[in-house]
């Protein structure tokens, strides 16, 4: 029988959310599903997901939306973007019934208008308000198959692991995430400033090692100041996007999880550029963590770069600032609209520790 893989945590006998998800409960298993994580009492990390996903034929998140349920299907959109041979075929679908996923979804539009979610999100995680459609999209979606990405692979050469020492005179690691889609001047040009000001000021530069856009930016930026730099890559992702040169350290991992969780043990402050799903979904894993109050997070800075795109005052990030609200009272992350501004906040914050 398929397995589907059900998102969401049952909060008691008063949870509103129990009914709705035992209907769906009973329409899978009439429909002849078998289920994973029925009684919402599963727990998902970096260094289970991709056995997760791998287990599972299919995937359905239901209403009252967590920051890991937000994480998880953030993660399976990036894993079909990313080609991601471990997703191929198994459908997503989101039941919305009580509206929890709509800060996602207008996140995710305003991602897509700006040009840094190339796909229509909507194609992949298919969104419905009832366990009725729900049903109905999960078996169509099965039958069709998920829709090609439209990416091609450029190069064949994956490289290894290896690491030179960090000089004596470092004071810590910021790593930056960001995207490696974006190709605007504007933007390249920030993401360079970026990695030279963490370079001048003696901060090691960790990045998601891409080639291209901003993350190709950032990394151009810290070495050509002679910057300590390092990242974390996968081979599938290697294959789209290739491998900078001029990197101190370089960490090969099988998995995007994986790949995340070298990246916030090798760093001390984290810098959120403007990007797309991918950096959202470290985003996501970051405040995670921090919830969790986990040592790889203990002590460690969480920057939203809000780049102000207009004269009006929005920023890049408005709508991740919007979705994140309900948790902006746990001081999980900062926002900060100037480069110079992090810089400093990253200085003062590594001095400090």
């Amino acid at each position: 029988m398929p397995f589907v893989r059900l998102s969401g945590t049952v909060k008691g006998v008063d949870d509103p959310n129990r009914e709705v998800r035992a209907r769906m409960l009973y329409m899978l298993f009439a429909a002849g599903w078998d289920i994973y994580n029925s009684n919402g009492d599963q727990r998902i990390s970096l260094s289970n997901i991709e056995k997760k996903i791998t287990e599972s034929q299919a995937f359905m998140f239901m209403p009252g939306a967590t920051i890991e349920d937000l994480f998880k299907a953030v993660s399976i959109f990036v894993g079909y973007q990313t080609m991601d041979k471990h997703l191929f075929g198994k459908p997503t679908v989101i039941l919305n019934s009580g509206k929890s996923w709509d800060g996602l979804f207008r996140l995710l539009d305003k991602l897509q208008a700006q040009g840094t979610i190339k796909q229509n999100y909507r194609d992949y995680l298919l969104h419905v308000n009832s366990p009725e459609t729900a049903l109905e999209a999960l078996e169509r979606a099965s039958k069709e198959g998920i829709p090609d990405v439209g990416r091609e692979k450029i190069t064949s050469a994956i490289g290894e692991s290896f690491e030179t020492p960090k000089p004596a005179e470092l004071i810590g690691s910021a790593c930056v995430f960001c995207s490696a889609s974006i190709e605007d001047p504007a933007y390249l040009e920030a993401g360079y400033t970026m990695g030279r000001l963490l370079a001048e000021k003696n901060i090691g530069c960790v990045s998601g090692a891409g080639t291209t856009g901003i993350m190709g930016a950032v990394v151009k930026g810290s070495v050509e100041a002679n910057g300590w730099t390092s990242g974390s890559n996968v081979p599938h992702i290697i294959e789209l996007e290739g491998l900078p040169e001029g990197l101190s350290s370089f960490w090969l991992r099988p998995d995007i999880y994986t790949r995340m969780e070298v990246m916030i043990e090798e760093s001390d402050a984290f810098i959120i550029f403007p990007g797309g799903a991918g950096t959202v979904q470290e985003m996501l894993a970051l405040l995670i963590f921090k919830q969790m109050d986990s040592p790889m997070m203990r002590g460690k800075p969480v920057i939203i770069y809000n780049r102000p795109i207009d004269d009006a005052g929005h920023g890049f990030w408005d709508g991740l600032v919007e979705l994140l609200e309900p948790w902006a009272e746990q001081a999980l992350f900062e926002v900060i609209g100037d480069l110079d501004a992090i810089a400093v906040r990253v200085e003062y914050a590594l001095k400090k520790s």
